[in-house]
């Protein structure tokens, strides 16, 4: 593994597409050759409300709004978002997302996690 490594997100593919209409998700980890870090880039289309949520077994998260904004369900809880929040989730914490109006551009950096994966999939309760 080399000392650093640079890319840029927008130049990765979109990990995501043809599988939830209205949202990018590009991944760097791999083409970082990170052993501890995961960096994604998630582009949320106007309005979009994820009907489903993820939780993790291990790995801890924090999300960064660079772009936008919107609400981050966590748990039973609604939260909302704006340029430049950053909302750190603790694995078991169950999270999904909703855009604003001008759309939600987040960043999302992880920390270890195993080679099989830890994501744990679920349905987004949204209270209203």
């Amino acid at each position: 593994m080399s000392r650093f490594a640079k890319l840029n997100l927008l130049e990765l593919p979109d990990s995501v597409a043809g599988r939830v209409e209205g949202l990018e998700g590009r991944f760097g980890r791999t083409q970082l050759q990170s052993r501890d870090l995961g960096i994604s880039l998630f582009r949320y289309a106007p309005g979009l409300r994820s009907s489903m949520a993820h939780s993790h077994r291990e790995q801890e998260e924090a999300y960064v709004v660079v772009a936008g904004s919107g609400r981050i369900l966590l748990d039973d809880e609604v939260h909302k978002l704006g340029p430049w929040d950053v909302v750190r989730v603790a694995p078991d914490v169950v999270r999904a997302f909703e855009a604003g109006p001008d759309g939600m551009d987040i960043l999302a950096v992880g920390g270890p996690k195993p080679e099989e994966g830890d994501g744990v999939m679920a349905t987004a309760n949204w209270p209203d």
